[in-house]
């Protein structure tokens, strides 16, 4: 099931599918709306979604003009598309005025609110937010909290946040957050069962996380900061008061901890000057790129490149790559697969000459060696996969460290063995499963046979695997079919890397 899902969600980008079920959130609330059962009029519903469009589509290329950048239309839509389930969809001139207001303030906060790149608030909250203070009178009314329209807001908050692999974050707050509600609303008279009822009914709690905790941008870098952020901004949430003119609301809750994420985040956008290109083999090149400047980063993490270009295609203009340089290195490098037909991303990014700019909006992941140096380790690496191998064992390396780590590499044929020399002249002991055995096997090597990678096979190759804390890197689905062997194998700590891309 995870691995059909993984399939069927990886066909467009992450902005795509945000998109898709933005829309049709849209559409059931029109045709809810048609049978009474929403008490809004379908043609406010229409008329609001046309002026969001307008709006947020219009203001985000007028400030790429004004910035000398290329907009990114999906981005701004979606961000439009938010805002029409905040503010309750009317057909009065003034209401529709204050939802242009926060459209136009959102698509500001993009390019005024950002430091090189870097969003430090969500857009669409901050848009709310400024308008209530601006037009008092037209506070946002999240709407979209209503019984009709949970299931496929569940649904659709569940698909992006398994896409984004932010599934836990997002339980964690709905909990907290249902939990906050349920104590405020308790604290006024209400039975528990009817107060918590009324949280995940009346309440935008999972809409607020699949549809604006998870924004990619405004996250801090590592998962345990992710779900502290969902335990605060969850508490938060549930809180009603009011000083001055001020009145805590939801979009404030999550600014508050959009401004928690920056602090411990990478504070600022990246630039990168292309160097050059190496082949790693026959369908893979290493892109290395010189920081204007220091990139603070732990080995095993990645990084999202952004890079307009001209026809973009359904997979956008950012993407993310796990960075194949050690931190102590001075330039950053990535491993990059090629195909016969490349995405127009990867054909730009190979189509880069030295000296051209390429902008990098965020460095995390949790992908990284454990503390404890005695602690043995198990590496699995599919085909390009084995980059944030090669940053941690390069950095291991160059640190003298010392650990007792084997690595797996599986290769669909003998001549895809990204980082070969590599790891040759490093010395480290390669276990490798691929159709046939390389002409020259590197002394360190051992051929496993050409697989697909059992339980049987590994314990044989390794004895003590289920004593070793397990990585596993590579496509979602090499990566959720080698799960059940290393659970078979008795491994019981496995720390999965995933291409997810948005």
């Amino acid at each position: 099931m995870m691995r059909w899902l993984d399939r069927i969600t990886g066909l467009v980008t992450m902005y795509r599918l945000i998109l898709i079920c933005l829309l049709a959130l849209a559409v059931e609330a029109i045709l809810v709306a048609l049978t009474s059962q929403l008490a809004y009029n379908p043609l406010g519903i229409l008329v609001s979604g046309v002026v969001v469009v307008a709006v947020t589509y219009l203001s985000n290329r007028l400030f790429a003009g004004l910035f000398r950048v290329r907009p990114h239309s999906e981005s701004a839509l979606i961000t439009g598309l938010i805002l029409l389930f905040l503010f309750t969809p009317q057909l009065d001139l003034a209401a529709l005025g204050a939802l242009a207001l926060a459209c136009f303030l959102a698509m500001a906060s993009k390019y005024l609110l950002a430091i090189r790149g870097k969003h430090i608030f969500n857009p669409a909250a901050l848009g709310a937010f400024v308008t209530s203070l601006i037009l008092p009178n037209d506070f946002p009314g999240w709407w979209i909290a209503n019984p009709w329209l949970l299931p496929l807001v569940a649904i659709g908050g569940f698909v992006i946040l398994f896409r984004t692999r932010h599934l836990a974050m997002g339980v964690v707050f709905v909990v907290v957050a249902a939990l906050s509600v349920t104590v405020t609303l308790t604290s006024y008279g209400q039975s528990f069962g009817a107060a918590l009822s009324t949280a995940f009914l009346s309440y935008p709690v999972v809409y607020f996380a699949g549809f604006m905790l998870s924004e990619p941008l405004t996250l801090p870098p590592r998962r345990w900061q992710q779900l502290a952020l969902a335990v605060i901004v969850g508490v938060l949430f549930g809180l009603s008061f009011h000083v001055g003119p001020v009145i805590w609301t939801f979009q404030l809750a999550l600014l508050v901890g959009n401004l928690l994420a920056f602090l411990v985040g990478q504070r600022r956008g990246i630039r990168l000057h292309y160097l050059g290109r190496e082949p790693l083999d026959a369908s893979s090149w290493e892109l290395s790129f010189a920081p204007r400047r220091p990139v603070r980063f732990a080995a095993g993490q990645f990084m999202e490149l952004t890079l307009p270009h001209h026809k973009v295609d359904v997979r956008g203009l950012r993407r993310t790559f796990s960075i194949a340089s050690a931190p102590s290195a001075s330039a950053v490098s990535f491993g990059v697969r090629t195909a016969a037909q490349s995405s127009s991303f990867k054909t730009a990014l190979l189509a880069l000459s030295p000296g051209d700019t390429v902008t990098a909006t965020s460095v995390g992941g949790d992908f990284v060696l454990p503390r404890d140096p005695a602690a043995p380790i198990l590496l699995v690496a599919g085909g390009i996969g084995i980059t944030p191998y090669i940053s941690q064992l390069t950095e291991l390396e160059a640190s003298g460290e010392q650990r007792d780590v084997v690595l797996v590499y599986t290769a669909s044929t003998a001549d895809d063995l990204a980082y070969a020399s590599r790891l040759d002249a490093g010395g480290h002991r390669v276990l490798l499963v691929a159709p046939s055995a390389p002409a020259a096997l590197p002394t360190s090597w051992t051929y496993l046979g050409p697989g697909p990678l059992t339980a049987e096979l590994l314990l044989a190759a390794v004895p003590d695997a289920a004593a070793r804390r397990a990585y596993v890197s590579g496509p979602p689905g090499l990566v959720r079919s080698l799960g059940p062997a290393l659970r078979k194998a008795g491994v019981r700590r496995v720390k999965s890397d995933y291409f997810t891309g948005y």
